[in-house]
């Protein structure tokens, strides 16, 4: 079992920024990427950005893609969504995700295995 605490959201106004943590412990020897999604009211659960835990390699939705960054810290188990540049439209609960070994895209919702409790993005214009 990994267990995953989100934390860092909160209100912004248009055009703020805002930086999401993700702490994960217990069996994290299995991680090969953490991932960030986020859901908005009626909509489905999106992918929003993911990390290799081994080589690093990024990757990102195209509606996030020049405005949002994301790290780890691979000694605390952390990985981390630095949101610039925040839309009205990012609103949304965001949650932390561990996809295993093995398990395919880091693009896909369904090869993650263990999620965060989700934290509250709120973006006024």
């Amino acid at each position: 079992q990994v267990h995953l605490v989100e934390s860092g959201g909160g209100l912004v106004q248009a055009g703020g920024s805002l930086r999401l943590s993700c702490a994960a412990s217990g069996r994290t020897f299995s991680t090969a990427a953490m991932g960030w999604f986020r859901q908005a009211p009626g909509k489905e659960r999106e992918f929003v950005a993911a990390i290799s835990v081994s080589a690093g390699n990024t990757y990102y939705a195209d509606s996030v893609k020049g405005r949002f960054a994301i790290s780890s810290d691979n000694a605390k188990n952390t990985a981390y969504l630095q949101m610039n540049s925040l839309k009205p439209e990012d609103t949304a609960v965001y949650y932390c995700a561990v996809k295993p070994y093995g398990s395919g895209s880091v693009y896909n919702v369904r090869n993650y295995a263990y999620w965060g409790q989700g934290t509250q993005v709120t973006v006024s214009s």
